[in-house]
């Protein structure tokens, strides 16, 4: 039997905490942005040999041919990688929820550039190993190692294609087969987009088998379930089913556990679901203030501050922007409770991302949002306003925020004790929820929030209470 969603979710999730997370993708991660799979890259040339590539199911020797055909000279392969490849395609929301992830570790048999596009577009740097000497260098500042088994498009002459190339990859690429047997050993892989045809890959896998004797660690795959709709007689459609059965229990052989979906918009869903429980462990708090009403400055900077430590306190992370007149009270209780009670490391538990400042940083401003609250799971917004040619305004960068979290998926806490900004969206989130029943469960709860009548320290707890029902 396929492994349930949630358990599957669960599982890599922990792997993700312990630093053991990889990703094995194949073609289909980069489908969705544009890229041929290996019956689109090679349809021209099997026109060429008079084949019909629909009827072929050995694609490798369909380019073992044509390299035959034309005296052993791939010149023309090497042009369709290029052209295939070398287009302007651009990561897809699969890539980029991985990239923002705490992956380090990435197997693909892609030529293109997509996943370390998308890694290096979230800030992450990329060593790329193509080739085996490239496996004995080491990127400085490095946080993802990019492993591309069969080469890359720059480099389309030494890119596994043909037959020559998947039987000479035991001896010419020994250090790769290496590499990926470690990997298999020691992290926890999601395949994506792989069909588990590729012959370099069974046989690390059966070498492994065999050595580890039923040892192996625990992998996951997506695969697409077989529907009734794409068949028209009932016994092909049974047919397809019971292989697919076969083949997903052949894949438990390796202790690869398969997560069967409906449809390919579900990997997304689920890739979402995996991002948005992970970083329910970091709070992202949005707020600035240049007054500080009725309770004066020092009351708000000492509930800032009480906050931010319970947070810490409670095993979260806090990511701020160092919002003026916010952000040194964040600062002040998460480090006490950081160096003096919890004895942590601070880059473990507290990521400071002040604003560029300058004419032209502003520009970048919403961009720079993105990526801070990408980090977060749950957005806490408070107080909100600035002074604009002497007088106070709300603050637009906060709503700002307040979107921007509600679009990436984050649970949302607008404090509206705090006034100003943060009650105007308290007001909102309320409008907005008021008849959504999974809401209801905190609905008591974020009405608090916004009574004026609450005592400061009654609004920390009330806020602790709320993430943990979440969490």
């Amino acid at each position: 039997m396929p492994i349930r969603k949630e358990v599957f979710i669960k599982n890599y999730i922990k792997a993700l905490n312990n630093g053991d997370a990889a990703v094995f993708a194949g073609a289909g991660l980069s489908a969705p942005s544009g890229c041929v799979n290996w019956k689109q890259l090679l349809g021209e040339i099997a026109e060429e040999l008079q084949l019909d590539i629909e009827k072929e199911s050995d694609l490798v020797a369909i380019a073992q041919y044509y390299y035959n055909k034309n005296g052993s000279n791939r010149t023309r392969l090497n042009d369709i990688i290029k052209d295939a490849f070398q287009t302007g395609k651009n990561p897809n929301v699969n890539h980029n929820i991985l990239a923002r992830l705490p992956v380090s570790t990435y197997w693909t048999t892609n030529y293109d550039k997509l996943i370390e596009k998308s890694l290096e577009n979230n800030g992450k740097i990329c060593d790329v190993k193509t080739c085996c000497a490239n496996l004995t260098t080491t990127l400085k500042g490095r946080n993802v190692v990019v492993y591309k088994m069969h080469g890359d498009v720059d480099h389309p002459e030494e890119a596994v294609l043909i037959r020559d190339d998947y039987e000479s990859y035991s001896q010419e690429k020994r250090p790769f087969i290496n590499a990926l047997s470690g990997d298999l050993m020691t992290k926890t892989f999601l395949f994506i987009g792989f069909s588990f045809t590729d012959p370099n890959f069974s046989y690390i896998c059966a070498h492994l088998r065999t050595h580890l004797k039923g040892n192996m660690r625990e992998h996951y795959c997506f695969l697409k379930d077989i529907s009734r709709d794409d068949y028209e007689d009932e016994s092909e459609f049974e047919y397809e089913k019971r292989k697919l059965s076969y083949f997903i229990d052949d894949l438990k052989r390796f202790n690869i556990k398969t997560i069967l979906i409906q449809e390919y918009l579900e990997i997304t869903e689920i890739l979402r679901s995996i991002k948005r429980i992970y970083n329910s462990r970091t709070v992202y708090i949005s707020g600035a203030a240049a007054e500080y009403e009725p309770d004066g400055k020092d009351a708000y900077e000492k509930f800032i501050s009480k906050l931010s430590g319970r947070l810490i306190c409670e095993g979260y992370k806090i990511v701020s922007g160092y919002g003026l007149g916010v952000g040194s009270a964040v600062i002040s209780g998460a480090l006490t409770e950081i160096y003096y009670n919890q004895k942590m490391s601070l880059t473990d538990q507290l990521i400071l991302r002040p604003f560029p400042q300058g004419a032209d940083a502003k520009k970048l401003w919403e961009t720079y949002r993105q990526d801070m609250i990408s980090y977060s799971g749950i957005s806490i917004f408070l107080l909100g306003n600035k002074e604009e040619n002497g007088t106070i305004v709300m603050s637009n960068g906060m709503r700002s925020e307040y979107e921007i979290s509600k679009e990436q998926g984050n649970f949302l806490i607008p404090i509206g004790r705090t006034g100003y900004m943060s009650k105007e969206l308290w007001e909102d989130l309320l409008r907005e929820k008021q008849d959504e029943h999974t809401f209801d469960i905190y609905r008591h709860d974020i009405e608090s929030l916004g009574d004026s009548k609450k005592a400061l320290d009654e609004i920390v707890e009330i806020v602790i209470e709320i993430i943990k029902k979440v969490k």
